[in-house]
């Protein structure tokens, strides 16, 4: 298959995607750029504005198994892995599977439940498998985890940890819609549900066939450079305190090749960077006291940085 059959079918997905989603383009667009490229999305926002509603019409469309949990503070960490039990007919421990086993898990409101249930995650995000009493068991492919967290300071939330947020290749918000888009989402739901109206257009092996497409697109060894240029200014910036692990620069990296996939390069090109850099970087870092006093942010630190790095000399073909 050719960069254009690809590109037209990425373009098929998020038009479906469109139809229950409206007015948020850009946020369908980087939700589908994580799941080509194998990453996981947190999306924080207020209740309300759309976030199950995107994860589920991408399940729709792409017609994966999905399993979505509502996080609170009683879930346990056997809820979300899985547990053994014991079965008196033959003797013997039998496993069963938790509400991860899937390749689209929704994890509404995240930072509700416990810190000994959000670890459970770790490793499943991770490593794509789950261990339970000493036996390891591979996760479905494609697998991705879209997760949603109120703000941090709404009542009965708790912080994500830094080991996993890092693991999130994307954080989003999708913010209120607009005063037209508005309009549009109480005229499509005046009748009906918006969901029904999607189709699916593509499945798990067309998923895993685009993963491996993307997963060869060309860098040049500049683009490499502008990479860990990038990641690098925030381990040395006055305002940070951390910045941008290994992790990170990797995540940025597989991110772009989507970008140029569903451009219909074979190739990334700086433009790719800068685009996604602030949604991979931004969750990452960590500000320190001089920075909260001077009322600087995240997405602050990262703008300066990315204007303050030297755009290598690639353009399109």
């Amino acid at each position: 298959m050719n960069k254009n059959y690809y590109s037209t079918q990425i373009n098929k997905i998020l038009n479906e995607v469109k139809k229950a989603v409206i007015g948020k383009d850009q946020i369908i667009i980087k939700v589908l750029l994580a799941i080509l490229c194998k990453g996981h999305v947190l999306i924080e926002d207020i209740p309300g504005v759309g976030k199950t509603t995107l994860a589920l019409a991408f399940s729709k469309v792409l017609s994966l198994e999905h399993n979505r949990m509502q996080f609170t503070p009683d879930v346990l960490p056997s809820d979300v892995t899985g547990f053994s039990i014991y079965n008196k007919k033959n003797n013997t421990f039998e496993f069963r599977p938790g509400v991860a086993f899937c390749n689209l898990f929704l994890a509404d409101e995240i930072n509700r439940t416990s810190s000994k249930t959000q670890s459970a995650l770790l490793e499943l995000m991770e490593e794509k498998s789950i261990t339970v009493d000493g036996v390891t068991y591979k996760l479905p492919e494609p697998y991705t985890v879209i997760a949603t967290q109120n703000p941090i300071g709404s009542a009965g939330t708790h912080n994500l940890p830094d080991s996993q947020l890092d693991r999130f290749m994307l954080k989003l918000s999708m913010g209120y819609p607009d005063f037209s888009g508005e309009v549009s989402i109480l005229k499509s739901k005046s009748t009906d549900n918006p969901l029904e109206n999607v189709n699916p257009v593509a499945d798990a092996d067309f998923i895993l066939e685009l993963q491996e497409y993307v997963s060869n697109i060309y860098i040049d060894d500049r683009i490499y450079e502008y990479i860990v240029t990038l990641a690098s200014a925030t381990r040395n910036h006055p305002m940070l305190k951390l910045g941008i692990s290994p992790r990170g620069t990797l995540a940025l990296m597989n991110i772009s090749k989507g970008i140029a996939a569903a451009m219909g390069r074979e190739y990334v090109i700086p433009d790719d960077i800068s685009y996604i850099c602030r949604d991979v970087f931004e969750h990452r870092i960590m500000l320190n006291s001089k920075a909260k006093l001077s009322e600087v942010t995240a997405g602050n630190v990262i703008n300066e940085i990315i204007k303050s790095v030297t755009v290598p000399g690639i353009s399109k073909r």
